[in-house]
C-alpha cells in the first residue's frame, strides 16, 4: 500500500539455553579452543544450542507464536556434550554430542511441525545440534581435549536476536518446560 509504513519484524529462534554450570565449562573450552586457533570467542551470555531459526518475523505473529509453542510437548533429557568440531567453511568451533538424545530430534520435529502449521516457513536444513564456541577461528591442528558435559535440560525457550556493531545480543521472549520423565 502506498504510504504505508512496513511493520516491524524480530529476529527470532528457538533454542534450549544451559545453566551456570554448563555455561562455564563450554566458556572454558571456548578459552582452551581459542589458545590453540586464536577466534573470537563467544561470550558467556550468548552460549546456546539453536533448535530452529524462524529468521524475521512480523510482530503483531508473536503472540499467537507464543500461545501455539505453549502446545508443543516434550520430555525433559540429558544432553552429553563430548565433542569438539571445526568447521572450516565458516571457521567456526564448536561443541556437540556424538550421540543424539532421541528427545532432542522429537523436540526439533515437533517445533518445526507447529511452525509449518502457523505458515511461518523455516529452513529446511539438516539439524546439527552444536554450540557455537568460537568464530573466524584458525584451527590447524588437532582441537585440545573436550571432557563431557553433562546438560540437564529441562526446557525451551524463544529468543530474539538484536544485531549491533557490538555483535549480537539475545533477549529471552519465552520459555517453556519440558515433562520430567
Amino acid at each position: 500500500w502506498p504510504g504505508r509504513m512496513a511493520e516491524a519484524c524480530w529476529r527470532l529462534f528457538l533454542a534450549l539455553w544451559p545453566d551456570e554450570a554448563v555455561t562455564g565449562a563450554l566458556d572454558a573450552a571456548g578459552l582452551a579452543a581459542q589458545r590453540l586457533g586464536g577466534g573470537r570467542r563467544m561470550r558467556r551470555d550468548t552460549l546456546h544450542l539453536t533448535l530452529v531459526f524462524l529468521g524475521d518475523v512480523e510482530a503483531s505473529r508473536i503472540p499467537g507464536l507464543v500461545e501455539a509453542l505453549g502446545a508443543v510437548g516434550g520430555d525433559a533429557f540429558r544432553l552429553q556434550l563430548d565433542t569438539l568440531g571445526y568447521w572450516r567453511h565458516n571457521h567456526i568451533v564448536w561443541a556437540g554430542c556424538a550421540e543424539r538424545p532421541a528427545a532432542l530430534d522429537g523436540l526439533v520435529q515437533a517445533l518445526r511441525s507447529r511452525l509449518a502449521a502457523l505458515d511461518l516457513s523455516v529452513a529446511e536444513t539438516g539439524f546439527v545440534p552444536h554450540v557455537t564456541l568460537l568464530r573466524k577461528a584458525g584451527v590447524a591442528g588437532a582441537l585440545p581435549g573436550f571432557g563431557p558435559i553433562a546438560w540437564p535440560v529441562a526446557e525451551f525457550v524463544l529468543m530474539e536476536s538484536c544485531r549491533s556493531d557490538a555483535g549480537a545480543r539475545y533477549r529471552r521472549l519465552a520459555g517453556w518446560r519440558l515433562q520430567a520423565v
